[in-house]
């Protein structure tokens, strides 16, 4: 285990989960009510006062950032103070605060401003794991060479690559080729989620909640022998609970006015279902919305492994290497 100063830790044990989730992921927030949030992805998870209960959970909770990555996220301890050195402000030590016993306080960016992991000198490692998940090799060549999809150089994560409708780079998914984690660099915007727009003029967009998932389902085109280069596919870097239109959803269709036709191919859990009927009830007076989850399995990714007779690989630990 990688040696960490007891007072880095110390500071960072400092960060709230509000002030993280704003700075971080603010798109992720929910205000409830005078001080009062939830999250998106958990909306039985309060934010109020400085602690954060996540009531479904057996009243699991907590104060810190450091405590949500752990106990909601599934992070080890390692793993969740590396992601807070990597995506929190720059943390003040105390006699730049004045020597202070309060919290240092942190300011919200003016404009958030997308950091990019450095890109690793090839991508082998990116290929390898995303091939092991039934993604056909083809499908993936197209992702590097569009600037969609790399391999990060420090930890060797596939990072996806969302961008807008000028090809600049907005959004980046993280996922580890080792372990579970998952992730998103600094300064994303949800709105610009990882995407792989049709080349012809197809009015259909196809929906995941993964970029995993999206590409799985290029896949399995493929192997019906259909073009899927010729249809829009989207991710929406997961679903909450709420009943807004999901902000990737929302800007995709307005730089596509064209689509009118939708198909959810969401995952088969209750968030999934919930993000089915939600998009259903607010766009099909509008467009012809249909529900295409997986036949069988969680996910699209899950479905094509199957068909694939693919063995998922299961770490009981989040390595990263």
């Amino acid at each position: 285990m990688p040696y960490i100063p007891p007072e880095l830790i110390a500071q960072i044990k400092q960060i709230d989960l509000l002030t993280y989730l704003q700075i971080y992921d603010p798109d992720e927030l929910i205000h409830s009510g005078g001080n009062e949030y939830c999250t998106k992805t958990h909306d039985s998870l309060k934010i109020s006062h400085g602690k954060w209960c996540w009531h479904s959970q057996g009243d699991i909770g907590g104060k810190t950032a450091l405590d949500y990555l752990i106990k909601v996220r599934g992070m080890s301890f390692l793993e969740a103070v590396e992601t807070l050195l990597r995506v929190a402000p720059q943390i003040p030590s105390p006699a730049r605060a004045g020597g202070s016993n309060e919290p240092p306080a942190f300011s919200l960016p003016k404009e958030r401003q997308l950091l990019l992991p450095a890109a690793a000198p090839n991508n082998d490692r990116a290929r390898s794991y995303l091939q092991s998940r039934g993604i056909d090799r083809a499908v993936l060549e197209h992702c590097i060479q569009a600037g969609r999809l790399y391999q990060s150089a420090e930890y060797n994560n596939c990072v996806f690559i969302g961008m807008d409708k000028a090809g600049q780079p907005r959004y980046a998914a993280l996922r580890g080729t080792i372990g579970s984690f998952k992730g998103e660099a600094r300064g994303s915007d949800k709105r610009f989620s990882f995407s792989l727009p049709a080349q012809g003029d197809d009015s259909t967009l196809h929906l995941f909640e993964s970029a995993t998932d999206a590409l799985s389902y290029a896949t399995l085109l493929t192997m019906h022998g259909q073009d899927w280069q010729q249809t829009h596919l989207l991710s929406l870097a997961g679903v909450g609970s709420n009943t807004r239109l999901p902000p990737a959803l929302a800007r995709y269709l307005e730089d596509y006015p064209d689509i009118q036709r939708i198909d959810l191919h969401l995952d088969n859990d209750l968030a999934g279902r919930t993000a089915t009927q939600n998009i259903t009830d607010l766009l099909s007076r509008t467009l012809e919305v249909r529900n295409r989850s997986p036949p069988a399995e969680k996910d699209v990714n899950a479905y094509l492994m199957a068909r694939l007779g693919l063995a998922e690989r299961r770490s009981n630990r989040d390595v990263r290497v």
